[in-house]
């Protein structure tokens, strides 16, 4: 056997005070006789060191200045994991891509996730004042320059992709294929879409909202690492169906930590007020958190049986098994945020 992953006989997905706890060793063999376990935290702050450096010499401040800070603030905000560009980078190196014909995209991947969030913090959209525990990027700079730092950085990643991926390590086709791939993903069948119906609300539009509000930013992420590779078409298909598994499932455990960690104590006008808002947003608060567990169980069966069929690649699809595992399970800290 090539590559194997070893769990436990009946694995669950097991909320507690400090997060979810599931986490079956994650095991890799080149030969019958050889195991290695991957540490994805090294993996991971590396990374995240050299892509906040990339990102900080990516966005200089010019004129007119405010814009840029604004859009500073939200790139280079602290706590920020990361997710979507070290998927990225990962899913390149599996096919033997070199990291540095990743970064460009990479770092346009954060601009286009900061964006969207800057934009979905809005008031006329979740009207949420933080965000990572920082103000939202409107309570700072206010709400005209929040819209034109997300407007300016949508662009500047398209920009910064075709700019600085060196011409040596992507062949110009696969380039044209990335940029086509983040456009569709935040686009009208993709994120935007998700955002209307996450407006609209209503229990029938729950699983749609997570699959293209949270699930697009992890499917092009993975799907613009594997282009990036030099991946097959039905590589990239298995790519956008693990990464799309794999960013519904790290929203869907943020909803049940969320709805644990909540404070009894709140006000029941309070919860009343939240409710009404937040109607249709989640698998929590339209199922309960024992379905949405059982979903997160799924998504996680779900992203591993895609990676199955990379087993060929060996030790190099370690990353992105664990990103699976991380997601259900947060068992480290990722920077400064939990």
């Amino acid at each position: 056997m090539a590559f194997s992953i070893v769990t436990s006989s009946s694995p669950r997905l097991n909320i507690g005070k400090r997060g979810p706890i599931l986490q079956p060793p994650i095991r890799s063999s080149v030969s019958s006789s050889v195991s290695t376990k991957f540490d994805l935290r090294p993996y991971w702050t590396t990374l995240i060191a050299e892509i906040n450096q990339k990102l900080d010499e990516a966005i200089p401040v010019q004129y007119p200045p405010q814009i840029y800070e604004a859009m500073r603030y939200s790139v280079l905000a602290k706590g920020a994991k990361r997710s979507p560009p070290v998927m990225c980078v990962a899913a390149c190196e599996l096919f033997g891509g070199d990291r540095l014909a990743a970064f460009p995209t990479a770092c346009a991947l954060e601009m286009v996730h900061a964006a969207s969030l800057i934009h979905d913090d809005l008031p006329c959209m979740d009207d949420d004042p933080s965000r990572r525990g920082q103000p939202s990027n409107h309570t700072i700079y206010g709400v005209d320059m929040a819209i034109l730092a997300g407007d300016a950085l949508f662009p500047l990643g398209f920009r910064h992709i075709v700019s600085h991926t060196p011409p040596d390590l992507v062949p110009e086709p696969r380039l044209l294929r990335v940029v086509a791939e983040i456009a569709r993903a935040v686009g009208s069948t993709g994120m935007a879409a998700g955002q209307f119906l996450d407006l609209e609300g209503g229990p029938n539009s729950v699983e749609f909202v997570q699959e293209k509000k949270y699930g697009e930013m992890g499917e092009c992420s993975a799907v613009c690492g594997g282009l990036l590779g030099g991946a097959g078409d039905d590589e990239i298909q298995r790519l956008r169906r693990y990464g799309r598994a794999v960013g519904v499932l790290y929203q869907v455990v943020d909803d049940i930590l969320e709805e644990r960690w909540k404070s009894e104590e709140r006000k029941e006008e309070e919860e009343e007020e939240e409710d009404k808002k937040k109607k249709g947003k989640s698998y929590v608060r339209v199922y309960g958190v024992e379905k949405a567990m059982e979903v997160a169980e799924e998504l996680r069966a779900k992203a591993k049986g895609e990676l199955d069929g990379f087993e060929k690649y060996g030790e190099k699809v370690l990353p992105l098994y664990s990103f699976v595992d991380y997601a259900a399970d947060r068992g480290f800290r990722v920077g400064d945020q939990a």
